[in-house]
């Protein structure tokens, strides 16, 4: 079956060898942000002759045509998401290196406003938030905390990077 970044590739006049079919398939199946490292490693499991050269440019290509997207989280390395992921940001915890995509109505009408207020008809954002985990409160008061729905909670998705786990 095609992935929807092969699909992508395609739509955009590019050949498809059978590395690059596995390497998009990598992407499509990422649930995280891989950089190329990690990108390379689960690629040769699936080809052992994908060679990380081979990753490195059909990243590059893919970034080129607007496919891929680099974000920089802080650690050194680029990591990568694809581009038609839908709107939405991301907090990274910098003890850990894990990144949690979120969504929130609320904020999208905020940044629009302001951009607004300042003459601008909004095209695009990016919103990276780097922060540190607060402590954990007792036990007796976090089971209260934890009963109270949130209201217009915002929509969230925890990405552990290479290497961790979820807590």
């Amino acid at each position: 079956m095609e992935t929807r970044i092969e699909r992508l590739c395609i739509d955009r006049g590019l050949k498809m060898t059978g590395q690059r079919r596995v390497i998009a398939r990598v992407l499509s199946d990422a649930e995280d942000h891989p950089d190329v490292e990690e990108l390379y490693r689960r690629a040769a499991e699936l080809d052992n002759r994908i060679s990380i050269a081979t990753v490195y440019r059909t990243v590059r290509l893919l970034e080129e045509r607007g496919i891929l997207a680099r974000r920089d989280f802080g650690g050194g390395r680029a990591r990568y998401e694809p581009t038609e992921h839908g709107t939405h940001h991301h907090l990274i915890d910098i003890e850990t290196g894990r990144v949690i995509e979120f969504a929130d109505p609320e904020h999208e009408r905020v940044i629009t406003e302001i951009a607004r207020r300042l003459g601008f008809d909004l095209v695009s954002h990016r919103l990276e938030l780097f922060g540190r985990r607060i402590a954990q409160p007792t036990e007796p008061r976090a089971r209260k905390q934890r009963a109270r729905p949130a209201a217009s909670a915002p929509d969230l998705h925890a990405h552990a990077p290479r290497g961790h786990t979820e807590p």
